[in-house]
């Protein structure tokens, strides 16, 4: 293939993606297929001839679509969304097209500076104090872990990285059992240790306890411990819960210690101002992460960190090189200082390409909506005979249940089988409950009110 062949193939391709897309509420949301059929249909070895283009088109169309749970479906109610805006498919496509590995300042000035200029335009819109700026990031596991590196090395007066952290103080991590695992994962892949994250226990609105977070970091300086950070939630993954953000970071700050603030989903909602008070005394934070790949439409991989102070952080992650310098240029911003890999894509051209084709308006729009229509199937499922609200609405998402694990199980499997909507699970105080997301970004009323007709008909109870 060349330039000519792809200039032909791209216009296929478009097509493609155009069809696809209008016919997604025909295709069942969740794969309809079994671990090793795709496989099976594959040839055992790679060719040692060049094949056409047709061919390989053709099996592309006869193996992938069908074998692929659909991301982009509107009913897909699952997990959070990877939304896609056709504007920010068309973004990926030109970065795709010049292919920079975006390093450096000098790899890809126009790369850097956008990232500035964008993650910028994103803190307004969220309404985040001026002293934040940020980078992007693939996930906001990578987010966080880049934070949970600069607790450590900043509690260990910047010795981790030279030293190791044998014979230094064992490190204390503090989190609620409501963050996402990747706070498990930091606290693993830090060298802190997966038995140094102390999971402070819920109050009843399931936020962390600022008591008790006091009173564990207390009992970890009486112990000899060193603390380290504390990790909050704004829109935990489980059931959506929210940490009480400004007294839990007073706290922090009295004991000096490093803030990180898991909002990849939630946050996005922020840029509708009647749902800041959810996340009130934000700007106190030291670290947030955001991913506007969940909720606004830009293409996955996207997760924005606003840093209060980039130097800890540049501090933990920085390595310059002889060979990474921009000779006569010293004061240069390189984002891979301020992140894990060494090689990055150019993901703000996406980010750029939706705030200017649905303006934050249209965006606001979207999430109102989701949130609204979410509320309304509440109320429907909660209507149904032998369905019980299990928690209730945080933004778009809440959890339900039967009477019963065994019950609730099988009716989710039902309806993941029947391919209409798609739904998962999460266990809440023992219990299997189903967990329902609204943030698909092309879905309709009437795509998210057929979730409480799909399951009247599947658990009997039209």
């Amino acid at each position: 293939m060349d330039h000519d062949d792809l200039a032909h193939w791209s216009k296929r391709a478009a097509d493609w993606a155009r069809d696809y897309h209008r016919g997604l509420r025909d295709r069942p949301v969740r794969a309809q297929t079994t671990p090793g059929a795709t496989a099976a249909r594959l040839p055992a070895a790679p060719p040692e001839q060049p094949e056409p283009m047709e061919t390989i088109w053709a099996d592309f169309q006869a193996l992938v679509p069908d074998a692929m749970t659909h991301w982009q479906h509107p009913r897909f109610f699952a997990y959070f969304p990877a939304n896609a805006a056709p504007a920010s498919m068309l973004a990926e496509q030109l970065a795709n097209t010049m292919a920079a590995q975006c390093m450096l300042w000098q790899t890809a000035p126009a790369a850097t500076e956008l990232e500035q200029v964008t993650v910028d335009w994103l803190r307004q819109a969220l309404g985040l104090a001026p002293r934040f700026t940020g980078t992007i990031h693939d996930s906001a596991t990578t987010a966080t872990l880049s934070a949970v590196l600069t607790m450590r090395e900043r509690a260990l007066g910047w010795a981790g990285n030279a030293q190791g952290l044998s014979g230094q103080k064992r490190l204390r991590l503090y989190a609620s059992a409501q963050t996402h695992s990747s706070v498990d994962k930091a606290a693993r892949l830090s060298g802190i240790g997966q038995d140094n994250l102390v999971k402070v226990p819920t109050d009843a609105t399931h936020a962390m306890d600022p008591r008790a977070l006091e009173a564990a970091i207390r009992a970890d300086l009486a112990a000899g411990y060193l603390p380290a950070g504390v990790i909050l939630c704004v829109g935990g993954t489980g059931i959506g819960a929210i940490d009480r953000i400004a007294e839990t970071l007073a706290i922090a700050r009295a004991h000096h210690l490093y803030t990180h603030v898991d909002a990849a989903w939630a946050g996005s909602a922020m840029i509708c101002p009647e749902f800041r008070p959810l996340w009130e005394g934000i700007d106190g934070a030291d670290s947030i992460v955001t991913n506007p790949h969940k909720w606004l439409g830009v293409q996955f991989d996207c997760a924005v960190q606003f840093l209060a102070d980039p130097a800890p952080q540049v501090h933990t992650l920085g390595l310059r090189p002889d060979y990474l310098e921009t000779l006569g240029q010293s004061e240069v911003t390189d984002f891979n200082e301020w992140t894990v890999p060494l090689g990055r894509r150019f993901r703000a051209l996406k980010l750029w390409f939706v705030l200017r084709a649905h303006g934050l308006e249209g965006l606001r729009a979207r999430i109102r909506n989701h949130v609204a229509w979410a509320a309304e199937a509440r109320d429907a499922i909660a209507a149904l005979p032998g369905f019980e609200i299990v928690t209730e609405p945080r933004l778009s998402l809440f959890t339900f249940a039967l009477d019963g694990d065994d019950a609730t199980e099988a009716l989710l499997k039902r309806v993941n089988d029947d391919g209409r909507i798609y739904l998962t699970q999460t266990r809440h105080q023992g219990r299997f409950v189903i967990r329902v997301q609204v943030g698909a970004f092309d879905c309709t009323r009437e795509d998210v009110m057929m979730l409480p007709r799909v399951l009247a008909e599947l658990s009997g109870a039209a």
